[in-house]
């Protein structure tokens, strides 16, 4: 999949997986699964071009509210105060 056999950020083994992706587009989230090489050592990840082009794909939708083609998983939340004194 990807031309790495070691990590380009610390020189850690890859490993071809199957990771969850967060995206973000506007006020809307998704989540889907998707092949990467993902390194042992630190996490990084890397995504092929068509995957990435994928994200691209589904952030523009998110941001454009175009979302009949996902399936609903609940709802998010801000939170602005959990109530945690501030140790400043």
């Amino acid at each position: 999949m990807m031309p790495f056999e070691k990590c380009p950020v610390c020189g850690g083994e890859m490993v071809g997986k199957e990771v969850e992706k967060l995206l973000r587009g506007g006020v809307n989230t998704a989540i889907l699964r998707v092949p990467a090489e993902v390194c042992l050592r630190c996490g990084e990840r890397l995504y092929s071009q068509d995957v990435v082009r994928c994200f691209e794909r589904i952030r523009a939708k998110l941001k454009r509210h175009d979302t009949k083609d996902f399936q609903p998983m609940g709802q998010a939340f801000k939170v602005t105060n959990c109530g945690l004194e501030s140790s400043a």
